[in-house]
């Protein structure tokens, strides 16, 4: 990884909603270590700073690509580059979603709004595996049919099992409507060989943990991606500390077995 953002261009932007645009981007010249799903990035927009984004897609050049949703001043201007600007990144940071360790068993991704972006490489792996895996459950949820990010394309993977719901339907959405936990009920998995991976707000997070650890499924078996204010990602500002945990440095993605616990202490 390198400490100065590397020149990447940007080759294709598709808009996903109305405030989200995934930038797909190519190494100006050479290109960063790989990444692996779950990794992180510093995108940065000059003159405006750098935030972390979770890898959405590995290019096979050596580019990425990042889904981003505008929420302030440097997303802001990272959603408004055009074909042809160029960004920075360093990287890569954090760890992995380790689906290796599902091998041999079932697997059940959750994804809540933009959460769904960093669990989209980790899907495409075990799909393009399915002798690697049992049976593939994913869910998805959003606040509203708008919000729902490459919808034609979940509907298009090859799963055991897709759900799609959203808390506040429009007069044309015909789906499901309510929490994504509901859709776990839906599923069909073996709680002691499955792995799950969870990915959005947290209280999301908390609940979608809290059922499948009533469905049987063991803490140390579900894994949890965890977004706090990272500046540095290298562990030297403190600003994603959890407990004892910076998350640059051990995260973001952590077992529910230990994130649990550090959840459950009110943060100042």
């Amino acid at each position: 990884m390198t400490a100065v953002p590397v020149p990447h261009r940007v080759v294709a932007r598709r808009p996903e909603t109305a405030d989200t645009v995934t930038l797909c981007l190519e190494p100006v010249g050479a290109a960063l270590p790989d990444f692996a799903p779950g990794q992180f990035a510093m995108v940065h927009s000059f003159g405006r700073g750098e935030i972390p984004l979770s890898v959405s897609s590995v290019q096979t050049t050596g580019g990425l690509a990042h889904t981003i949703r505008s929420v302030g001043a440097v997303s802001d201007g990272l959603c408004s580059v055009r074909v042809g600007e160029v960004v920075g990144l360093r990287g890569p940071y954090g760890n992995t979603w380790e689906l290796e360790r599902a091998r041999g068993g079932d697997v059940v991704v959750v994804a809540g709004g933009i959460g769904f972006a960093p669990l989209r490489p980790l899907i495409l792996s075990a799909l393009a595996e399915p002798e690697a895996y049992g049976r593939v459950n994913v869910l998805v949820g959003a606040r509203t049919p708008g919000d729902l990010i490459a919808l034609q394309e979940v509907e298009s993977w090859p799963t055991t099992f897709t759900g799609v719901t959203v808390d506040r339907p429009d007069d044309g959405w015909r789906g499901d409507v309510g929490m994504v936990t509901q859709l776990l009920g839906r599923t069909d998995f073996e709680p002691g060989a499955t792995r799950a991976f969870v990915c959005g707000p947290e209280p999301m997070i908390r609940a979608t943990a809290r059922e499948l650890t009533e469905r049987g499924v063991p803490h140390d078996r579900i894994r949890v991606s965890l977004e706090r204010n990272m500046r540095c990602a290298t562990g030297h500002c403190g600003h994603c500390q959890l407990g004892p945990l910076l998350l640059c440095r051990v995260g973001p993605v952590v077992d529910w077995e230990r994130a649990e616990p550090l959840l459950s202490v009110r943060e100042l």
